[in-house]
């Protein structure tokens, strides 16, 4: 492995990391995994604890069906169950999330799906009923913006295909 092999930043719940809101990880196993780990190609972070937020936390949604983009532009907020704004922290911890991708060289990004930080194919729809619409939660909205390919764990085999 040469110093120019691109990294792939991954949510830290996806390793195994209790940082949810629900304070559990959500481990996704696949030899992809493995091969990066034995590469020292992955980067961890969670981007909301990254903007401030604790473990456990009331779940929180992107309000009115909207998306990650619409956030950025300010056009939505991340809410929680409760009716706290989060906002500000999640686009602080994806402006985080980014810096540190950007610092160790990460050109790909491996995120949970359904979240409003890092979902990038489907995401909650603000009601807290559990419907999700096509859509890309703050910090997966941002890495797209910036030029960082966002995979989610259902694309995991095509992100393989592309690192190897």
């Amino acid at each position: 492995m040469t110093h120019t092999t691109p990294k792939i930043l991954i949510s830290a719940c996806l390793l195994g990391q209790p940082v949810r809101y629900d304070g559990r990880g959500k481990p996704l196993s696949h030899p992809a995994i493995d091969r990066w780990r034995q590469e020292h190609r992955l980067v961890t972070i969670c981007p909301e604890m990254a903007g401030g937020m604790p473990v456990p936390r009331p779940p929180a949604e992107i309000e009115n069906g909207a998306s990650g983009f619409d956030v950025l532009e300010g056009r939505a907020r991340v809410l929680e169950v409760t009716g706290g704004d989060v906002t500000a922290q999640f686009i602080a911890g994806a402006e985080r999330a980014l810096a540190f991708a950007r610092a160790n060289g990460c050109t790909y990004a491996l995120l949970i799906d359904g979240s409003p930080s890092c979902g990038s194919v489907a995401i909650y729809n603000g009601s807290f009923s559990g419907v999700k619409h096509a859509g890309n939660g703050v910090t997966a909205a941002l890495f797209e913006k910036a030029g960082i390919a966002v995979f989610s764990p259902a694309d995991i085999d095509r992100l393989a295909a592309l690192t190897s």
